[in-house]
């Protein structure tokens, strides 16, 4: 994603449309990269792990299970305790446990011990995860809210098509150790980088904060945690099971369909920078559009390699800018204000429908073989698909509310 496509592209003169905080933007969206890169590591490096370790490689893997749940479980309640504590110091704060974590991983010898630093790294991804969309958010006008958005969750595809083969990289070269060293010194540096160049916010006074579930009552939000949990669970159903897809069709090389599907999400994420902020229901009607054609195709045709390339890609750039467009139309419902609890409520979420997509994927592929697999996201998709229709006048919107209507819950 360049700086010309995120600062200037709309054709808005500079004078009436300020230009984006690059830099502050970058911050956390090498955060976000920092985060994903420490959850999913492991999964690379489970061969190399597990001797040193004195464990299998199955129990290596729940050191990625462990992060997940102590997100999951940590991201709502952290958060709601943590609302009147200045913005900065807490994100900072995240952020040194997380270079503390990966840091006792890359030095200990006890899977105990690992694991505990797993589950430390965890809550600390959680309360992340549950400020960085609200921080972008409150450091651009609301015009601006949608690229801002997009430019911190590109870090997590740069995490997942750059930083994993990198770090897997690293550990041929230097061993698993440096893989999780490197990520901790990131974290490290990266809170001098935040102290400079990331303006700093007040909590939320005791008397202004409004109860978690009332922002859950919010209007919109229920219909945007909807779309997150459905569009999650299809997507994961496919992608947790490309590899025995691939394979049914006659297609072994899932090493390239993950390239494609890495690559096309980069151009989804680029695109979507451009246009969330100006055309965000049209932008995910059509991805989602886009979604459903690609799983289409791949029910019908995967067969044809060509078919599954393009299909996979398209399913790529479609993906890879809902998280953005969703997440988006949370902050418009939620407001600035609530953002922090709106996103921790979404990270939950989020965390629930991976859970449940692999495991959906998992008695589809049991029960009807992987051909069936395209199929039931279909069905998930069309049904995300429905809800954004019908979700015209509260959670997206043809005009998105300002800032001022989005606080006041008149949305």
């Amino acid at each position: 994603m360049t700086t010309a496509s995120l600062s200037g592209g709309t054709g808005t003169p500079a004078a009436t449309t300020p230009r984006l905080p690059l830099s502050g933007l970058l911050a956390l969206s090498t955060a976000a990269f920092t985060a994903v890169l420490t959850e999913l590591l492991p999964a690379g490096l489970l061969p190399r792990m597990a001797p040193d370790l004195g464990v299998s490689e199955a129990r290596v893997g729940f050191l990625v299970t462990g992060y997940a749940l102590a997100s999951f479980l940590a991201a709502i309640p952290l958060t709601a305790a943590l609302r009147g504590l200045p913005r900065r110091p807490v994100l900072i704060g995240a952020l040194l446990g997380l270079a503390a974590a990966n840091t006792v991983t890359a030095l200990s010898s006890s899977y105990g011990l690992t694991f505990a630093a797993r589950l430390t790294a965890g809550v600390m991804g959680g309360t992340l995860w549950a400020m960085l969309v609200g921080y972008a958010a409150r450091m651009v006008p609301a015009e601006r809210r949608g690229r801002a958005i997009a430019l911190v969750l590109a870090g997590i595809t740069l995490a997942l098509s750059l930083g994993l083969p990198a770090g897997t990289a690293l550990a041929d070269v230097l061993g698993w150790r440096a893989a999780f060293a490197a990520p901790a010194v990131s974290a490290a540096l990266l809170v001098l980088w935040i102290r400079r160049r990331v303006p700093g916010f007040p909590g939320e006074p005791p008397g202004e904060r409004v109860p978690l579930l009332r922002v859950a009552a919010l209007p919109g939000i229920g219909t945007v945690l909807s779309v997150t949990l459905t569009l999650l669970v299809g997507h994961q159903v496919m992608y947790t099971y490309v590899a025995p897809f691939a394979e049914d069709a006659g297609f072994g090389r899932t090493g390239l369909v993950l390239l494609v599907f890495g690559a096309a999400t980069v151009a989804g994420i680029w695109l979507t920078g451009v246009l969330v902020d100006r055309h965000l229901r049209r932008t995910l009607l059509g991805a989602l559009a886009l979604f459903a054609a690609a799983m289409l195709a791949l029910g019908a045709w995967a067969g044809q390699p060509a078919v599954l390339l393009i299909a996979v890609a398209l399913w790529g750039a479609a993906f890879g800018g809902a998280p953005t467009l969703i997440q988006t139309a949370l902050v418009d419902a939620s407001g600035t204000a609530n953002a922090d609890v709106a996103t921790s409520l979404q990270a939950t979420v989020y965390n629930a429908g991976i859970a449940a997509g692999s495991l959906t994927g998992g008695l589809v592929l049991e029960s009807s073989g992987a051909a069936a697999l395209p199929w039931t996201t279909l069905l998930l998709v069309t049904v995300t698909l429905a809800t954004v229709a019908a979700g015209r006048r509260r959670a997206f919107p043809p005009r998105r509310p300002s800032d001022v209507r989005a606080n006041a819950g008149d949305d």
